[in-house]
């Protein structure tokens, strides 16, 4: 088995990452590691991002550092002059400030190479048709990671995804801060069926005095943040919309058959509840309040329910509610 490459960047320096993978003595693989190498360097090279030094991690990630202020999201044109910021207390806004869930983690199968999907918080303010978003969560994409492992994501936009944004930092935009927290690390161990279950915490707040959105994961540790420069509606004022669940992004869906595979969440559908579907429990919102609290009002809605469910359920009235939601796709005859 090759060498799989991650195209990202951490920091303190910033960290283009290698997937390990196994059994480097091997003479192919290490020949593949190589090729992989060589490719990350030559893009190091176009992106004009010299590596200072090279470490591997303890499951074996190959990383590539480079200087924090060089990394990609600098060489957008309105963060010429940006300068890296700490991580500060929340304070208030109107509607939402910020959101946060404990999504559980499973490793939902991908059909296609050029498919994914996610388990994520979305915030979003703007036009419907040119709307701007902030993300975050854990994804499955073969095509950007190289592999089908669940992993650290985030990811915006501000025009619906029309023209701009990207995964982690595959553009210029995200402030990454955090020298110990790779974007596109692997999250594990994962969750089973009717086994063991996983979470991690994912939070995305804005700071009132710098505007920025900052992405916090697992007890509040910042992994970075989206600078207000990006954006005009998250800038200027708040989110007026927080979104908790999963996405599947395929050309085979609806119409298009047979209809994608790609699962969402644990590829069990939201009835099967704890121990089969996938969860995000906690979800909280910030308001005017100042407080992390359950949202006043909640609706769930999915595009496709015979692909794909959701279900907002509480065992009894004494207990709040948990997400679920996900499924298996194509699923004959009702998903076909």
């Amino acid at each position: 088995m090759g060498k799989r490459r991650i195209i990202m960047l951490l920091l303190a320096m910033g960290l283009f990452v290698l997937n390990g993978g196994a059994a480097d003595h091997h003479p192919h693989v290490k020949s593949k590691a190589n090729q992989a190498t060589l490719e990350v360097r030559k893009m190091l090279k176009l992106l004009n991002k010299p590596g200072v030094k090279t470490i591997k991690s303890e499951d074996g990630d190959i990383v590539d550092c480079v200087d924090i202020y060089k990394q990609p999201a600098f060489d957008h044109p309105a963060l010429r002059n940006h300068k890296i910021q700490a991580a500060i207390l929340i304070t208030v806004g109107y509607s939402y400030t910020g959101a946060q869930g404990d999504i559980n983690i499973w490793n939902p199968r991908v059909q296609s190479p050029d498919e994914f999907t996610t388990a994520q918080i979305w915030l979003k303010n703007g036009p419907g048709d040119a709307f701007e978003s902030v993300e975050s969560g854990w994804v499955v994409n073969p095509k950007l990671y190289g592999d089908g492992a669940s992993r650290l994501f985030v990811y915006w936009t501000k025009d619906a995804y029309k023209s701009t944004g990207c995964f982690d930092l595959t553009c210029s935009g995200f402030v990454h801060t955090n020298k110990d927290l790779a974007l596109g690390m692997a999250l594990g161990p994962v969750s089973s069926e009717m086994g063991p279950q996983y979470q991690a915490t994912f939070s995305i707040t804005k700071d009132s005095h710098t505007n920025n959105w900052w992405v916090r994961v697992g007890q509040n540790i910042p992994v970075g943040y989206f600078p207000p420069e990006l954006f005009f509606y998250l800038t200027r004022g708040v989110a007026a919309l927080v979104e908790w669940g999963g996405e599947v992004y395929s050309s085979k869906i609806k119409k298009n058959h047979p209809h994608t595979a790609t699962e969402m969440g644990s590829g069990d559908f939201a009835w099967g509840k704890l121990g089969n579907a996938c969860y995000i429990k906690q979800v909280r919102i910030i308001d005017y309040s100042m407080q992390l609290k359950y949202p006043e009002w909640v609706g769930t809605y999915t595009d496709e329910e015979y692909c794909y469910t959701a279900l907002n359920h509480a065992a009894s009235l004494a207990e709040e509610p948990v997400f679920y939601f996900g499924g298996p796709g194509l699923n004959p005859p009702d998903c076909n």
